[in-house]
């Protein structure tokens, strides 16, 4: 098959398989070390979300193939496993959303530059994903920084009430 987007797309496509799969195992650490501090919702959170963040991964190999592109997964980095508190843990947790979500408006431009309709079209489902992430991870620590490090106890409350299942790790 040939190849239907350019090698620059592709370059950045690999790239950001590698982002994703790097958010996906700093949301692992995240979730140990919720797990760890007694406060099974929130780890529970941070498990689902690791595994949205492999999705997210997946979706763009998965696009890679279809376009006839070989994948060349970058290397990854360790990510952070201990925190100061729950704050910092959300707080780094906002930052790489908003990194993987810079990241996409970067390869929405690239595509549009490159004249690759098949990207552009692909990464809009991205593009409100991300917007999803970056509202719900902002809702997230606002609500822990109020509680503060005495009252997430109350945050543990809240997220069960949304429905997030205990994680069994």
């Amino acid at each position: 098959m040939k190849q239907l987007i350019s090698k620059k797309v592709a370059t950045a496509i690999n790239g950001q398989i590698g982002l994703e799969f790097f958010a996906a195992m700093q949301y692992e650490a995240i979730c140990a070390w919720f797990k760890l501090e007694g406060l099974p919702q929130l780890s529970a959170h941070f498990a689902a979300q690791a595994s949205e963040e492999r999705m997210h991964a997946h979706r763009f190999i998965n696009y890679l193939i279809e376009t006839g592109t070989p994948l060349a997964l970058p290397a990854i980095d360790a990510p952070t496993c201990q925190f100061k508190s729950a704050v910092g843990a959300v707080q780094l947790a906002l930052d790489h959303e908003i990194r993987v979500t810079d990241s996409i408006k970067a390869l929405l431009d690239l595509a549009e530059k490159e004249g690759d309709r098949f990207t552009e079209n692909s990464l809009q489902w991205f593009i409100t994903e991300q917007l999803e992430e970056l509202s719900s991870t902002e809702e997230l620590l606002q609500i822990v920084k109020r509680a503060g490090d005495s009252g997430l106890l109350f945050v543990e409350h809240y997220l069960a009430g949304r429905g997030a299942k205990p994680s069994p790790r």
